[in-house]
């Protein structure tokens, strides 16, 4: 599945004087989870919300990604394919739902069902809190903004205005250039994908490839599928194309070396 507890050097730029971040790592799925909180209490009377919340909140954190792994993992035996196809396949009939959704999203992208697995399982988590928190509260803990973030792809839920930072490598503009999310965009996935950052694999060459849609699981097989038909500068426009034409996307950016293209609902700002 996702590869194992690597150094996510650019979670050291997440920053944001009214969200509480913690990590939350189940075999090889590492999250960063940021909340804001409407409110915190306990039993016995108010709660330190800094350093109360994220202890409160883990246990509801593990518990949602060891179910979206267990139905991943328990299906995968019965479908090899689906791990490791490229290209998109059919679920089997009895395939549990993230699967199907994983599925669904690839192939309206154009890759392989893995390509979904980051987003899918990382807007899950998100939607948990949202909806225990919604209903009642979590662990005493009322969640008011959830930003959730696995290996780069990020499921965010806020009642106001989000930048989100590309990191691009060694891209001059890495670091420089941010995603400026607005609450009626909200919840949405914005997930990215790189040939030359990590090791996820593509088989394109630019820095980053980053889209925005209401799907986070789309959002991150399209960030793939950008990302693979980008081979040099001359290729950016095509591959903003592609994105521009699957519906629920709302834009796409791709950063290669000095040169950036942009298209859809997208506001860029300085990061």
């Amino acid at each position: 599945m996702e590869r194992a507890h690597e150094p996510r050097k650019y979670r050291e730029l997440f920053s944001a004087p009214d969200v509480i971040y913690f990590r939350c790592a189940v075999g090889e799925t590492d999250l960063q989870i940021g909340i804001g909180l409407a409110r915190a209490r306990s039993s016995s009377g108010p709660l330190d919300d800094r350093q109360a919340a994220p202890d409160l909140l883990r246990d509801r954190v593990t518990t949602a990604i060891l179910r979206a792994r267990g139905e991943i993992e328990s299906y995968i035996p019965t479908h090899p394919e689906f791990l490791t196809s490229l290209v998109p396949v059919v679920p089997l009939p009895w395939a549990p739902p993230i699967v199907r959704w994983m599925c669904a999203s690839a192939a309206r992208a154009g890759v392989g069902p893995m390509a979904a697995v980051a987003g899918a399982i990382g807007e899950m988590v998100g939607k948990d809190l949202m909806s225990a928190s919604a209903s009642s509260s979590v662990n005493g803990v009322r969640v008011d903004d959830v930003i959730v973030e696995n290996g780069g792809d990020i499921f965010i839920a806020s009642s106001r205005v989000r930048r989100v930072g590309i990191h691009a490598g060694e891209s001059p503009l890495s670091g420089k250039v941010a995603l400026e999310i607005a609450p009626s965009q909200m919840p949405c996935g914005v997930c990215t994908s790189s040939g030359t950052v990590g090791h996820s694999r593509c088989f394109g060459r630019c820095d980053a490839a980053v889209v925005v849609a209401k799907d986070t699981a789309l959002a991150d097989a399209l960030a793939t599928r950008v990302a693979n038909e980008v081979r040099s500068r001359e290729d950016i426009e095509k591959a903003l194309g592609i994105a521009s034409r699957i519906s629920g996307v709302a834009g796409a950016v791709v950063v290669f070396g000095d040169a950036l293209g942009a298209t859809g609902d997208i506001r860029l700002a300085s990061a």
